[in-house]
């Protein structure tokens, strides 16, 4: 049966390419790579992310409350409608992350989330997680909202799962497709040479790689992809606007004389 079950502190930075490919290499020390890094690449990863009709669900987390929670459904590679998926619940309450998720069919995972049809009774889908989340969708009533997709490299601690690292870079965001099969990107969200660094650990940072991060001047800076991006959705309409209201405003004014 399918569940991951995750409780961990989680750390962000922006990063170039050159911080990254330094950074890489002197992790690979101390930590082993993911095994979807095929060939010392990267790997592909798309999410949906769903929030209410009025984007409570990221306009809550942009104001940094001590409790939030967002829902995704995500992929790897390039998918399918049979390619398994996975729905993640994910709660933050005082700085620790908690994230329920389960593995399901692409096409089950549209209906249960688009439609609240349930998934016939198999053995890849966790029931008691599914019923979480079944929960959080008659609270919030989500709707896919935005497609985020990246390419990532990854590592996990050589003796235990309790440290994970990784970088995200080629970061695209797409409000129009929202289907995960398709390979429409949409927009970019960061230059090509950026990258965004994630730090995972469930007991802390030790100390060695602390020490690295002091040493080359990296700093959290707690990047939010979706609450990134929905800043700048909302800067643009709001510029749409000035710029709609300065075609109108003289207009009006002739009307008025």
């Amino acid at each position: 049966m399918a569940i991951e079950v995750f409780r961990r502190s989680e750390k962000k930075y922006v990063i170039d390419n050159e911080a990254y490919l330094k950074m890489r290499n002197f992790l690979k020390t101390y930590m082993i790579s993911d095994k979807y890094n095929k060939d010392d690449n990267t790997y592909h990863i798309s999410n949906i992310y769903y929030d209410t009709h009025d984007d409570y669900l990221v306009r809550n987390s942009i104001e940094k409350p001590i409790y939030k929670e967002k829902i995704r459904l995500r992929t790897y590679g390039t998918p399918d409608l049979n390619s398994f998926s996975y729905i993640e619940l994910k709660k933050k309450y005082n700085g620790i992350t908690y994230k329920r998720r389960t593995k399901i069919k692409l096409y089950e995972a549209y209906d249960f989330l688009n439609n609240k049809i349930f998934p016939e009774n198999n053995g890849y889908i966790n029931k008691q997680v599914l019923n979480e989340i079944s929960y959080f969708i008659s609270v919030y009533n989500p709707v896919p909202k935005i497609k985020i997709s990246y390419d990532r490299y990854a590592f996990f601690s050589l003796d235990t799962k309790d440290l994970r690292v990784s970088f995200d870079r080629n970061i695209f965001f797409n409000t129009e497709n929202l289907q995960l099969e398709s390979s429409e990107k949409g927009n970019r969200l960061l230059k090509e040479d950026y990258w965004i660094l994630e730090i995972k650990a469930e007991k802390g940072i030790p100390i060695w790689l602390t020490n690295y991060l002091s040493e080359n001047k990296i700093y959290s800076t707690g990047f939010s992809k979706y609450g990134s991006i929905h800043k700048r959705l909302i800067s643009l309409t709001k510029e749409d606007d000035k710029c709609f209201m300065q075609q109108q405003l003289p207009l009006l004014a002739k009307s008025l004389l």
